[in-house]
């Protein structure tokens, strides 16, 4: 028989996949990392089958064969039937007496607070916010996209810079500079010209986020338009944690707001301050603070928040991701 580890962590999302073996010390034994989780492109056991992968190379190298915790946070996990059907999808592999699954941007959260009390902002691809606080309680969004009524995040944004500069160029929109600055990102003349370029796919439409920090770079160089977008992109931010810290009636105390995902992370002065400002008007008791460590620690810390940590454990997690 093989030996038992307290808690296996998952971090899985649409660009790579972290997971970590890890004690009720707080000892990490074993890391490892894979590609993407995407359930919605593979289904749900081809997405499980390529995460026992990095599962088993994880185990092997903690040497052991289970754990008494499963905490896994994936993506695409965004509504409750959808967390109900990963976490039987897991529970069948047997890699813990017990399995946790929640949405990735929980263990963003978890990573960015002290305990499990707070509300998180994640804008990398898309956009989503979570909420928690110690006694169970939670507040969330659907987060499909614009049927769920999200707007933003990598993806958004430059969906978005792409409309205005093609109504630019064509006469349809007011002028902006980037119907000049998002055809030059490819080395291409015109508005038009990109256009045919994705259509075709000379340019690969996965190459559409390269245009997010275009965006930005032309908002910082004046544009009003593009400013325009990227306000909009604060205001989305603040709407979306004001009504998680409602929800969870945080409003009239000191609570962490924690922000993330690549768009947050890179700490663009425009939107970072009015991310700021806006949710000093709106809730003047949250605390922003932008994380960045690997969310893989989140997920970990919710996995010691329900086997119970020993003393100095989650400090002792902290150190090992912080290093």
């Amino acid at each position: 028989m093989g030996l038992t580890a307290s808690v296996l962590a998952v971090d899985a999302g649409n660009s790579k996949t972290d997971v970590a073996v890890v004690t009720v010390g707080g000892e990490v034994l074993a890391t490892a990392r894979s590609g993407p989780f995407r359930p919605p492109a593979v289904g749900v056991e081809r997405a499980v089958d390529a995460l026992g992968e990095a599962v088993a190379r994880v185990f092997a190298a903690a040497g052991v064969t289970s754990v008494d915790q499963v905490s896994a946070c994936l993506a695409n996990a965004d509504l409750p039937v959808e967390e109900e059907q990963l976490a039987a999808a897991l529970g069948a592999r047997g890699w813990g007496a017990d399995v946790d699954v929640r949405n990735d941007t929980f263990a963003v959260l978890r990573a960015g607070v002290d305990e499990p009390r707070g509300v998180a902002v994640v804008c990398g691809a898309g956009v989503n916010c979570v909420g928690m606080r110690p006694d169970g309680r939670t507040a969330r969004f659907p987060a499909v996209g614009r049927l769920s009524g999200d707007w933003g995040g990598g993806w958004g944004l430059a969906e978005e810079a792409l409309w205005h500069a093609a109504r630019a160029e064509d006469g349809r929109g007011g002028p902006t500079e980037l119907a000049r600055t998002l055809p030059a990102h490819f080395g291409l003349g015109s508005m038009y010209a990109l256009i045919e370029a994705l259509h075709l796919r000379r340019v690969e439409p996965v190459r559409r986020h390269e245009l997010t920090p275009v965006l930005f770079a032309t908002a910082a160089d004046g544009d009003p338009l593009a400013r325009g977008i990227v306000d909009r992109q604060a205001d989305e931010v603040v709407a979306m944690a004001a009504v998680a810290l409602t929800r969870l009636d945080l409003l009239a105390e000191e609570t962490p707001v924690v922000l993330g995902g690549s768009v947050l992370a890179a700490r663009h002065p425009q939107l970072d301050g009015r991310v700021r400002e806006l949710l000093a008007a709106r809730a003047p008791k949250a605390v922003p603070r932008v994380v960045t460590t690997r969310p893989v620690l989140g997920a970990a810390l919710l996995g010691l928040d329900r086997v119970g940590a020993a003393p100095g454990a989650r400090a002792r997690l902290r150190a090992h991701f912080d290093a």
